[in-house]
């Protein structure tokens, strides 16, 4: 119903102009908002992606778990998915996967399993960034989550390199197409 009235154009206004303050209450408003599925793409079309994303990317880092939490929910939504992915989203979550705290990694993990599905771009260029000893890793000995999370991209690539075997092509070969 709060997102239905309207509440999260001002919210993402207030992420951006607001106090420090004000931001950390708009962070947690939009993230319980954006857990309800009929607020995804509110927030994406609201703006929300580049003001979290510039978040992820400042030096001072504040609210980091709880942004890349909100990218990992909007990621999930088919127009998010589409935004992230515009908004330059993989090194920064390989970034995070590579040397983020467990729930960094987590949910950079959950962002990229959603681009990954969804662009094969996607697993390409976080193959190209390294990405692999990074998740074998985090599939030993990561949360319970972040185990699943880079399961999931593991068996994405490891399908992904069987497709292109039996077409005969290398992922050079497949970035220039």
């Amino acid at each position: 119903m709060i997102g239905a009235a309207g509440a999260i154009p001002p919210l993402v206004n207030l992420l951006s102009e607001g106090s420090q303050r004000g931001k950390k209450d708009a962070v947690a408003a939009l993230f319980n908002l954006c857990i309800f599925q009929g607020n995804k793409g509110k927030a994406v079309s609201a703006g929300l992606v580049p003001f979290l994303m510039r978040f992820l990317t400042k030096p001072e880092g504040r609210m980091v778990d709880e942004v890349l939490a909100i990218l990992a929910i909007l990621s999930s939504h088919p127009i998010g998915k589409v935004v992230v992915g515009a908004a330059d989203a993989v090194p920064i979550m390989v970034d995070f996967i590579r040397s983020g705290s467990p729930q960094n990694k987590d949910n950079a993990a959950a962002v990229l399993v959603q681009l990954c599905s969804w662009d094969q771009q996607h697993l390409i260029e976080a193959e190209k960034l390294g990405i692999m000893g990074c998740l074998i890793e985090m599939a030993e000995n990561g949360t319970e989550r972040g185990k699943r999370k880079a399961e999931q991209l593991l068996n994405r690539f490891s399908r992904f390199n069987e497709q292109q075997k039996q077409y005969g092509l290398d992922v050079e070969e497949i970035s220039e197409i």
